[in-house]
């Protein structure tokens, strides 16, 4: 269940705890409201801790510096053919 739907239990729960005035047989609203808050709440805590795990920070990968051991004349005559 993701953020959102975890949200919408919480909407629901609310209203049948707190906006309905309805008598059911056998059956008591607000505590079902409150059952589905708690269960949201539960999920909202549960979906954030999963996705704060999620974010790892890579550092930025190193460059290596790879030096070259020739050594160049920049003449090109230094072969011994140009002299």
């Amino acid at each position: 269940m993701g953020l959102g739907g975890c949200i919408i239990l919480i909407a629901v729960g609310a209203i049948l705890t707190f906006a309905t005035d309805w008598d059911m047989q056998g059956v008591n609203l607000d505590l079902v409201g409150v059952i589905l808050m708690i269960v949201g709440l539960i999920g909202v805590t549960t979906f954030s801790s999963i996705a704060r795990r999620r974010r790892v920070v890579v550092p930025p990968p190193t460059t290596t510096v790879v030096e070259n051991d020739r050594h160049r004349h920049g003449d090109g005559y230094s072969d011994g053919y140009g002299v």
